[in-house]
């Protein structure tokens, strides 16, 4: 692979980061508004999303070690 097809890569890497960590504020915050609400209803719904979210922060992880190069001590 060509350094410049390494920096798209890159790019590419760090855009999928923003949007996943956007996604994982999205939901933070939704799950706060329906814990705030209350309700049995909902209870189902905040487990899903924190679900969503354990998924999210999984990939965000991801990506975040392949942005980070390893360094040996």
């Amino acid at each position: 692979m060509n350094i410049a097809s390494e920096m798209e890569t890159e790019e590419i890497l760090r855009m999928k980061l923003e949007v996943l960590k956007r996604e994982h504020r999205d939901l933070d915050e939704a799950i706060t508004a329906l814990e705030e609400r209350g309700g049995l209803s909902d209870q189902f719904t905040i487990r899903r999303f924190k679900k969503q979210k354990l998924t999210l922060k999984d990939r965000i992880a991801a990506i975040e070690d392949r942005l980070t190069p390893d360094i040996i001590a």
